[in-house]
């Protein structure tokens, strides 16, 4: 007698591949070019956008557990709730980018991005909460982490490069999201599926001493990316004194993160995820380390460090929400209440980035475009970079000192 073991069903990948790509679309990208577009067409200071995007991210932080509490609680009505959620936020992103403000610009940026941040949150609850329900189906929650991972930093990597090279600029990046996000949500809509899972709330999440661990390495995890994405810009454009390079700059680092996605994912089906995330992460450090001592014209340097630093960004993608989901599977099959909490920590990195950096640029004499002290330029490489490092080994630290039984 024969047991018949189902085979993955590789078709829905690439929605999933898509869908991932959307959200990443509207996710760091937004840290990247709304302050910037916003400081530059509508002479908004640093410091007020960095106190609205604070502001608007302790929002988003807060309503995140609340929106894991929703998404599980509209899990049997998913399908309709995602295409609603998408088009709120492809109308937000319209209005950023594409609609001359009709109100202060203040105020406009602060409403759209509501707009941006809350339906980018559910649907983000929802979309890795139905990973871990589907995983199993699709081959497991490392196979699932390399197709949605890789697609999420592909659509980062559009996302980052469009507003450069398309002729339309801001205008046309908001245009062509609105197509992506038709195309992911079309192509994810028989994935919303409401399996027998019971709706576990955020105690077992809470309980778990590993789930603990695994939230509170993943805002650390994050802080590096929050700190970098806020200052990228700005770092290239006046410390490298390369304006025009930002954008085949950020198409080699998540080009190269995309590609160093699958790769980890592999390596870790082999060896295991845990020191393969921890080899990831030291080799971020590693390359990042570098950049302090870059100046003016060091572009080849710093290109150099875009692509092996995107490599390792391709190991946190991929593996530590995959070894949240396992997790998950194990003590909240529901999982989207430990998706809230993880939104709520990753986020919450975020809104620090932009409260304390930028004020910090704006109070040293920096002046985006224009001639800034000396000082001031070293405290944006030194931002942008030796701080990072130290969040990341803080991280690496704390995933070295985790039990591996734990994360098996």
């Amino acid at each position: 007698m024969t047991m018949s073991v189902p085979l993955p069903r590789a078709a829905p990948l690439t929605g999933y591949a898509l869908f991932a790509a959307m959200l990443a679309a509207a996710g760091l990208p937004i840290y990247l070019h709304a302050p910037k577009f916003y400081a530059d067409t509508y002479g908004v200071s640093l410091t007020a956008l960095g106190a609205v995007l604070f502001g608007l991210r302790l929002v988003d932080v807060v309503q995140d557990p609340g929106l894991g509490w929703l998404a599980a609680r509209l899990r049997r009505h998913l399908r309709v709730a995602v295409p609603v959620a998408a088009a709120v936020m492809a109308g937000g992103m319209l209005g950023l980018f594409a609609v001359t403000p009709p109100i202060p610009p203040l105020s406009w940026f602060a409403l759209m991005l509501v707009l941006v941040f809350s339906a980018f949150s559910f649907l983000t609850i929802c979309f890795y909460a139905q990973g871990v329900t589907n995983a199993t189906g699709l081959g497991g929650h490392i196979r699932l982490a390399r197709w949605r991972e890789a697609g999420a930093l592909l659509g980062i990597c559009a996302a980052a490069a469009a507003p450069v090279l398309l002729p339309g600029g801001y205008a046309a990046f908001a245009l062509a999201f609105v197509g992506l996000a038709l195309v992911a949500t079309v192509a994810q809509r028989t994935e919303w599926r409401a399996g027998p899972v019971p709706n576990t709330g955020f105690a077992p999440v809470l309980r778990d001493p590993v789930a603990r661990r695994l939230l509170l390495i993943a805002g650390l995890n994050a802080a590096p990316v929050a700190v970098s994405s806020t200052l990228f810009l700005f770092f290239v454009a006046d410390r490298l004194e390369a304006p025009g390079a930002e954008g085949p700059l950020l198409i080699l680092f998540f080009l190269s993160a995309a590609a160093g996605a699958p790769l980890w994912g592999m390596l870790a089906e082999r060896r295991g995820a845990r020191p393969t995330l921890m080899a990831g992460m030291a080799l971020s450090i590693a390359a990042f380390a570098l950049v302090p001592l870059l100046g003016p014209g060091d572009v080849a340097g710093f290109a150099l460090i875009c692509a092996v630093s995107g490599i390792a960004l391709g190991a946190d993608m991929t593996l530590l929400p995959a070894l949240f989901a396992a997790r998950m599977a194990r003590v909240a099959p529901g999982a989207a209440p430990g998706w809230g909490l993880w939104a709520f920590v990753t986020k919450f990195t975020l809104a620090l980035a932009a409260l304390v950096l930028l004020p910090m640029l704006d109070a040293a004499g920096y002046l985006p475009g224009a001639t800034s002290p000396a000082s001031a330029l070293t405290l944006l490489s030194l931002l942008y970079a030796a701080l990072p490092c130290l969040l990341k080994a803080a991280a690496l630290g704390l995933l070295a000192l985790t039990d591996p039984e734990d994360m098996s």
